[in-house]
């Protein structure tokens, strides 16, 4: 089941579902889909801001209660921990916005986020004009290239005769090379 029939048969509920856990291909797809008509982009980027807020502060809740103790029974979670918690104490803001730019990172950070007492309001807060940011602009990346796509497909079909003239040479030139090697073997 590709990612293309989860979005066109589920729609927008595909698109929550999907960025409530690690989301930057469904969104891409999705607003490829908007693009060819299938989902409107305003929607996409909606439910996208929507399921990466629910993701993001069920992760943080889930830290907040037990991320200590999940993360000292854990010895190769300290090391990483320790470095996002000395980056928590120096630049807070600007990890609380942009974490979900990292990809492979998006759902462990709010994680340790919570572990590491910030206030609740603060991340909320932070999180939301983060998730907003990048619904918008991985939502709209999507559905440029989609338009990229068909403007490439477009100038393609001016060439087309042309390209299947030189695979047809091509093809012709590696048979003739094979041919004459056979022959003087």
């Amino acid at each position: 089941m590709s990612l293309e029939y989860i979005l066109s048969a589920y729609g927008y509920i595909g698109v929550l579902g999907g960025t409530f856990l690690e989301g930057e291909t469904i969104l891409i797809v999705a607003g490829f889909l908007a693009h060819r008509g299938y989902l409107e982009l305003p929607w996409v980027i909606f439910f996208a801001f929507m399921g990466t807020v629910v993701g993001d502060q069920l992760y943080f809740f889930l830290g907040r209660v037990k991320g200590m103790d999940f993360i000292e029974s854990r010895p190769r979670w300290q090391t990483k921990s320790a470095r996002v918690f000395a980056l928590l104490q120096t630049h807070q803001i600007p990890v609380i916005i942009g974490f979900r730019f990292l990809y492979g990172i998006r759902t462990v950070t709010p994680f340790i986020i919570g572990a590491s007492g910030i206030n609740p309001i603060r991340f909320i807060i932070l999180e939301s004009i983060g998730a907003g940011t990048w619904a918008i602009a991985v939502g709209t990346l999507g559905y440029l290239f989609g338009q990229a796509i068909e403007v490439f497909l477009e100038e393609a079909k001016k060439y087309e005769l042309l390209v299947m003239a030189l695979i047809f040479l091509v093809g012709i030139a590696i048979w003739l090379i094979h041919f004459i090697k056979q022959r003087t073997s």
